[in-house]
Formats: structure tokens, sequence, C-alpha cells
């Protein structure tokens, strides 16, 4: 236990150099105006590559059954969206894995400023995208199927599902529709461990990603007003006019 502490503290070291190498590379391009060599462009991929693995390794995330392609496609989006303008909440991002069963914890929330892991739980799929596997994924509306692919979250509102956080997709032909079909993060009893006791895996939605009641206002309070929320499945091909690949 002591070693793995000290591993995982001296990756978070690690990490912490990496970034300020990377930082001063940044400085140092402003100050040097001249057009980046080819060595430098592959250099400065390179950091970027080596700084995602240590993200993905310090915070344990592959021992959390966050898979690799989920995180690189995120981050890759994430840092897409935060260099267009596009995030007002730039400080965390959400990640789905339903490459996991419903039983696991396939939701990911994690401060990308500081490195944490501020919650991982169950979120549950739409109810025809598959029993305890997400397989079958839509933009249509009435599908009640899931829909993959990069998302902002927006305003809070209060309605039937109670305290629940709209959602505006962001990739043509995967959720575009979003908004116009309710599809929005709220709480469910159906998403507990209860439910998994009951029947192997957790209920499903209309297309929403629930989560657990209890949590519902601390992870909507976290996320709301302009942050990147994205779902995976490996079948997740990017729009073309949003490859982050």
């Amino acid at each position: 236990m002591q070693l793995k502490k000290y591993l995982r503290l001296l990756g978070f070291s690690v990490l912490s150099v990496a970034f300020l190498s990377w930082t001063i590379n940044k400085i140092e391009t402003i100050n040097k105006p001249e057009v980046e060599t080819d060595n430098k462009v592959l250099n400065e991929a390179d950091n970027e590559a080596s700084t995602l693995e240590l993200v993905y390794d310090s915070l344990e995330l592959d021992e959390q059954g966050l898979s690799h392609d989920a995180f690189t496609y995120a981050m890759n989006g994430f840092k897409k969206l935060d260099e267009e303008g596009v995030l007002q909440n730039d400080s965390v991002l959400t990640i789905i894995d339903f490459d996991q069963p419903s039983s696991q914890k396939r939701m990911y929330i994690i401060d990308v400023k500081n490195y944490k892991m501020l919650f991982n739980t169950w979120v549950a799929h739409g109810r025809n995208t598959g029993k305890e596997m997400a397989e079958f994924f839509s933009n249509t509306n009435e599908s009640h199927k899931s829909s993959l692919g990069f998302y902002i979250t927006d305003q809070t509102y209060s309605g039937s599902k109670g305290y629940s956080l709209k959602l505006k997709g962001l990739e043509q032909n995967l959720n575009t529709n979003a908004m116009r079909r309710a599809i929005v993060i709220h709480g469910a009893p159906y998403v507990s461990q209860s439910f998994i006791d009951a029947q192997g895996y957790i209920g499903r939605s209309h297309g929403c990603p629930a989560i657990p009641t209890a949590l519902t206002k601390p992870i909507i309070q976290t996320i709301k007003n302009g942050s990147c929320l994205f779902i995976y499945n490996r079948s997740y091909k990017p729009s073309p006019h949003f490859s982050v690949g």
C-alpha cells in the first residue's frame, strides 16, 4: 500500500514537471516568433502524448475501468473545444464510457487543472440502447437510445425528473438533436446498487445519462454551464467537422 502511494505521488511529481516543461516551451515559442521546425512540432506532440499517459496512469484510470481510447478521445476533444473558446467551464471534463456494462461505475468527472477524480459513479443508457451493455445509438427523436460524442453542458432546471441539466450536442448526425429530444442529466432511483443486486444491471432511461439521485445536485453543480461531456463506445466515429482521433 505504501509503495502504491509512493508510485502515485511520484506520478503526480513527474506530471507537474512535464506540465512545467510544457509551459516553458509555450513561453519560449511566444518569445521566438519564428516558424517552428518539424522537430519542434514532433517534440511538442510527444510531450503532449506523454502528459496524457501520465494523467491516465496517475489517476489510475485503467484500474477504474476507463478505456485508454475513451480517455484519449475525451482529452483531445476537450483541448480542441478549449482552444476554440467554446468552454465556459474549463475546469472539469466528464467522460462516460459505454464500453462498460451498466453495473460498473462508468461516469468519470475529472478536475483537469488539478488532475483529480471528482466523481466516479453509475450512469444509465437508453432502454433501446441495450440491457446491461450499450450497443445501439441514435440521434433520432423517440428512439429511446443514447447518443455518442461530445456535448457542452447547458442550463439547469427543475422538471418532471427533478433537478436536471440540459445538454447541447456538438456532433452532426450523432447528438445534435439532444435538445429537441430532451436528453438531460437527471437523477433516477433505478441507478443504484439495489437495482444491480436485483437484476444484474441498473435501470434504463429514454436516452438520458441518468445518475444516482443522491449525486444529482453535486454533480450538476460541478459540471453545469459550459463544461465538456463526452460519451464513448468503441463504435464512436467523430463527425467530419469534429475530428479528434
